[in-house]
């Protein structure tokens, strides 16, 4: 549950970043004897997504390991801004927020771990998803009730289009 104070931050999001392990996926990677990996997507993730696109909400994806498998996927998505194999998320959120003319407090990021912290503490709207790292969820400003993986994007991009339109009916 969100209050009105974090509705307000939701409603002003302009871009969202998400880690991918943990977060778009349960963490999990298969890898199989090829050296092939896959992983598994949450298809209401998808269509979370593509709401928030069609919002006009930039969407980032920002992830520390290289994937075929992610690069496909958000590419299937319509996903323009995806950093993968990133040695520094907040860096590289960071000049992706400045060249869209975005400000921290319009930005927000999704993350599950210990790499995720420097980012998460610089956005505006920080979230942890349910199966996050404990020390990720205590300086989150919202916690998922599903895990990464399970439809925790999904239910990040409904709490910011739901924010819009309460905002919008209160006329702010």
């Amino acid at each position: 549950m969100t209050t009105p104070a974090l509705t307000d931050l939701l409603a002003g999001i302009r871009l969202i970043g998400f880690d991918v392990d943990g977060v778009f996926t349960d963490g999990r990677f298969y890898l199989s004897n090829d050296g092939v990996e896959s992983k598994a997507f949450h298809t209401q993730d998808g269509y979370g997504i593509r709401r928030i696109l069609e919002a006009g909400i930039q969407v980032a994806i920002i992830s520390g390991r290289q994937s075929g498998a992610v690069s496909r996927r958000m590419d299937e998505l319509g996903v323009e801004h995806v950093f993968l194999g990133c040695k520094n998320k907040l860096e590289a959120f960071e000049k992706l927020r400045g060249e869209l003319s975005i400000s921290a407090s319009q930005g927000a990021y999704a993350g599950d771990d210990l790499p995720d912290i420097a980012l998460l503490q610089k956005t505006g709207v920080s979230f942890a998803v349910a199966n996050a790292h404990r020390d990720v969820q205590r300086i989150c400003h919202y916690t998922t009730t599903k895990a990464g993986g399970f439809g925790a994007v999904r239910e990040i991009c409904d709490l910011i289009l739901d924010a819009r339109e309460t905002c919008a009916e209160r006329g702010q």
